[in-house]
């Protein structure tokens, strides 16, 4: 995967998770961005969620890296972007499939519910792992759906 800067953002529930993150980033010398939120504050995923999705369709970052508590809620937000495709990860081969047959653009964890090094093996994998194509573009490109009135 060729990353430029990466994006990151998360809620309250996923504050802790995403802090780590930034300190594997950085070990790694990897650039970032962080979409907030900046504390544990209680605040809504959707803000952050959209955030990183804009950034991503601007070409401001890419890929991105979301948590929230369950991860489900700022994944919910990021794949209503018709470009975005974030995929909930809590294990290092599915991190490696969400790249592989589905060229996910985003890793999305439950910050509830994962450890630090768990998290960092699946950002290896993630990182590591390229886009198969074949017959996999083809059902890509079945995913985003027509807009209506």
């Amino acid at each position: 995967m060729n990353a430029k800067t990466i994006g990151i953002a998360s809620d309250h529930a996923g504050y802790a998770l995403k802090q780590f993150i930034k300190s594997y980033l950085d070990a790694r010398g990897l650039a970032y961005k962080d979409y907030g939120t900046y504390t544990e504050e209680s605040c809504d995923y959707s803000d952050f969620g959209h955030a990183l999705a804009y950034g991503i369709e601007d070409s401001e970052v890419y890929p991105g890296i979301a948590v929230c508590g369950s991860g489900e809620g700022i994944s919910m937000t990021l794949n209503k972007h018709q470009s975005i495709r974030a995929g909930l990860v809590w294990r290092p081969e599915i991190a490696h499939l969400i790249r592989q047959h589905n060229d996910a653009n985003v890793i999305v964890f439950p910050g509830r519910f994962i450890d630090e090094a768990t998290c960092a093996a699946c950002l290896d994998e993630f990182f590591a792992t390229e886009f198969e194509g074949g017959r996999h573009q083809a059902r890509i490109d079945k995913i985003p759906v027509r807009e209506t009135n």
